[in-house]
């Protein structure tokens, strides 16, 4: 690559209520040969907020890629799923769902919402820095996004 060359950063939106994941995301996405901006709420309302760029959001920009908790307070993961794919203008953004849940009834619901894909979090510490870095390196690196 030439080094003359400015890459832009890739916009993530991480919607996620536990501290310790989000921390360890910032920690596995630092480790990362991608240029990146990780930007985080906690809870389905605050980001139906960040992507429709509504009050202390209204000049957010729009992510490259979500990834998406499902058990969330005031708005379930399920619910913004299903409002960020009915959106004409958010649709084309990749959603990774990211969670706890091992629920057969969650993977499937998830996918008939158009969830691009659906990973359940490893407990191991080692093993949920390597499954984000693959997120990372996966849908940033090897997979072409509209812009």
């Amino acid at each position: 690559m030439r080094s003359d060359i400015l890459v832009k950063p890739i916009d993530i939106l991480m919607v996620e209520d536990n501290p310790g994941d989000v921390q360890l995301t910032k920690e596995a996405l630092e480790g990362c040969k991608m240029c990146n901006n990780l930007h985080v709420v906690e809870d389905g309302e605050q980001a139906m907020d960040f992507l429709k760029r509504i009050g202390e959001y209204r000049n957010a920009p729009k992510p490259d890629l979500i990834i998406l908790d499902l058990n969330l307070p005031k708005k379930d993961g399920r619910e913004v799923l299903k409002d960020i794919k009915s959106d004409e203008v958010l649709k084309t953004i990749p959603v990774v769902v990211l969670t706890t849940s091992k629920s057969e009834v969650d993977v499937l619901k998830s996918y008939k919402l158009h969830a691009n894909c659906y990973i359940t979090k490893p407990i191991d510490l080692e093993q949920f820095i390597e499954v984000v870095q693959s997120i990372e390196h996966f849908w940033m690196g090897i997979v072409a996004l509209p812009t």
